[in-house]
C-alpha cells in the first residue's frame, strides 16, 4: 500500500473532534478505500490543554494555523475553523500558496472568497474541496458538481439550516411560540447564544451561494441574496397555514433563467405532502431541477459532528485517491460573472396576515389598495372578533405579483390605520 495521506486539522471544535471519531473507529476502512493510509499528523486549535477524548500528544501542535497550512509535516490541510476572514483565510491561502490540497466546511469563507480560491488551487493545479460546507453529511456538492456536469440545472431550492427547521417544526408540531421553542434549541445545542446568523437566514445565504455557483457556473456571489429571516413569523401564521395545507419553511432558492439569476432566502409556504415539507426538525433537503436527469432531492442531517466529519473525510479520500476537478465544476476562469435577474412576479403568490380594527369599510379599503397595486386575490379567511369593535384576524392568499407591489400595497395598508400591527406576508411556492 502506498505512503499514508498525512493531514494538518486547523479547529479541533465540533466537526475537528468528530474527524479524530472517524479515523480512530473507521482509518482501517479507510485506508481500504482509499488505497493509502490516512493519518492526522499536525493539528492547531485555540486551547492546547482542552480535553477532546482523543490521545493528541504524538500529533505535531501549530499555534499558528497558517504555519500549519505551509508545513512540510502535512500533505492536505483541513480547515474546520470557520468565519470568512483570518486566521481562515490567511491559513487556506497559504496552504494552496504552498500547493497543498484545501479541504473544508467554511461556507462562509467560500460564500465571500470562493472565486479567487478556487483560481489559487487551479494555478497549483491542486484541489479545494468543500462537501462539508453545505448541508452537513449531505453529499450535494459532488452530486451537482460531478453526477450531474451533464444536465442544465434551471432552480436549486431547499431546507439548508437545522436550526431553522428545527423551530419551525416544533412550533407546529407542539403549538408553542417561537421564543420558547429557539430556548429549547439553545439549551440543546442547536442554537448559538446569538443565533442571528441562522435565525437571520445568513447561515442559509452562505450554502445558498455555493449551490447558486455549482449549478449555474458563475461567481459566487452572496451579496447579491435577498435575505429575511424566520424572527417574524408567528404561532398564528404556523396555525394558519396548515389550515390551508402548508407548513412553513425556511427556504434558500436559486432560479436561473436567460435574463440572469435570482436568490432568495425567505420564510415559504409549501404544500403539505411535498417531500419539502416532510422534512422536519434539524434535518436539511435539497432540490435540484435538471433538464436530462430530472427533478433530484437529497436528505438528511445538516449538522453535527459525525455527519459533517463524514463529508469532509469524503473529500478528503478523494484527494487520496488522485481525484481532482474543479472546485465549482469548471475551471475557475471560465465562471461566468454574476448577473441578476430583473425582479419578476413571484409565482406562488403569497399569503398575507392582517390583524383589522373591526369597523365598517376596513376590508374594502384593503382590497381597494391591492387593485390599486394590480395585485389579484385568490382566497379570503376571516374570522369574526370575540365582541363587536375588538380586533379581528383577516388572512388572504393573492395570485403572483412583484414583491415590490406587495410591500408598496402593506405599506399603505399600514399607513391607512386600519391594521392595528404590522401585517405579516410570506411567499407560497407551489414546488
Amino acid at each position: 500500500m502506498a505512503n499514508s495521506l498525512k493531514l494538518g486539522v486547523a479547529g479541533l471544535g465540533t466537526v475537528g473532534t468528530g474527524l479524530l471519531d472517524l479515523l480512530a473507529k473507521h482509518g482501517a476502512l479507510v485506508a481500504r478505500r482509499a488505497g493509502r493510509p490516512v493519518e492526522i499528523t499536525a493539528v492547531s486549535a485555540r486551547d492546547k490543554a482542552k480535553n477532546r477524548g482523543h490521545d493528541l500528544s504524538k500529533l505535531a501542535w501549530f499555534d499558528d494555523p497558517v504555519a500549519l497550512a505551509k508545513s512540510d509535516k502535512i500533505d492536505v490541510f483541513v480547515e474546520l475553523m470557520g468565519g470568512d476572514g483570518d486566521p481562515a483565510k490567511a491559513a487556506v491561502t497559504a496552504a494552496l500558496q504552498a500547493g497543498k490540497p484545501v479541504v473544508t466546511a467554511n461556507k462562509a469563507l467560500l460564500a465571500h472568497h470562493g472565486a479567487g480560491l478556487a483560481k489559487l488551487a487551479d494555478d497549483k493545479g491542486i484541489a479545494l474541496n468543500f462537501e462539508a460546507s453545505v448541508a452537513g453529511g449531505i453529499p450535494i456538492v459532488k452530486t451537482m458538481r460531478e453526477a450531474l456536469a451533464g444536465n442544465q440545472t434551471a432552480k436549486v431550492f431547499g431546507i439548508l439550516n437545522g436550526t431553522c427547521n428545527y423551530i419551525l417544526t416544533k412550533m407546529a408540531q407542539e403549538g408553542r411560540s417561537f421564543a420558547d421553542v429557539l430556548k429549547e434549541a439553545q439549551e440543546l445545542g442547536y442554537a448559538e447564544a446569538d443565533p442571528t446568523f441562522d435565525i437571520g437566514g445568513f447561515d442559509t445565504a452562505h450554502k445558498l451561494a455555493i449551490l447558486t455557483s455549482l449549478a449555474f457556473g458563475t461567481e459566487v456571489n452572496v451579496a447579491a441574496i435577498d435575505i429575511e429571516g424566520i424572527e417574524a413569523v408567528t404561532l398564528a401564521d404556523i396555525r394558519n397555514a396548515g389550515e390551508m395545507g402548508f407548513k412553513i419553511k425556511l427556504l434558500g432558492v436559486a432560479v436561473a433563467s436567460g435574463e440572469g439569476i435570482e436568490q432568495r432566502v425567505h420564510p415559504t409556504l409549501v404544500p403539505k405532502g411535498s417531500p419539502v415539507a416532510d422534512t422536519d426538525g434539524v434535518f436539511n433537503a435539497v432540490v435540484v431541477h435538471n433538464d436530462f436527469a430530472g427533478d433530484l432531492m437529497l436528505e438528511g442531517r445538516g449538522a453535527g459532528a459525525h455527519p459533517t466529519a463524514s463529508a469532509v473525510l469524503g473529500d478528503i479520500v478523494d484527494i487520496a485517491r488522485g481525484n481532482l476537478r474543479p472546485a465549482f465544476g469548471v475551471p475557475a476562469k471560465e465562471l461566468r460573472k454574476y448577473k441578476a435577474a430583473p425582479k419578476r412576479a413571484h409565482e406562488g403568490g403569497y399569503y398575507v396576515a392582517l390583524e383589522l380594527y373591526d369597523k365598517p369599510g376596513a376590508v374594502a379599503a384593503i382590497a381597494k389598495v391591492l387593485a390599486d397595486e394590480k395585485i389579484s386575490i385568490e382566497s379570503i379567511v376571516q374570522r369574526a372578533p370575540a365582541k363587536e369593535g375588538a380586533i379581528a384576524s383577516f388572512m388572504l392568499v393573492t395570485h403572483k405579483t412583484l414583491d415590490s407591489s406587495m410591500r408598496q400595497a402593506l405599506s399603505r395598508i399600514e399607513r391607512d390605520g386600519h391594521v392595528a400591527s404590522k401585517p405579516r406576508t410570506i411567499r407560497i411556492e407551489r414546488l
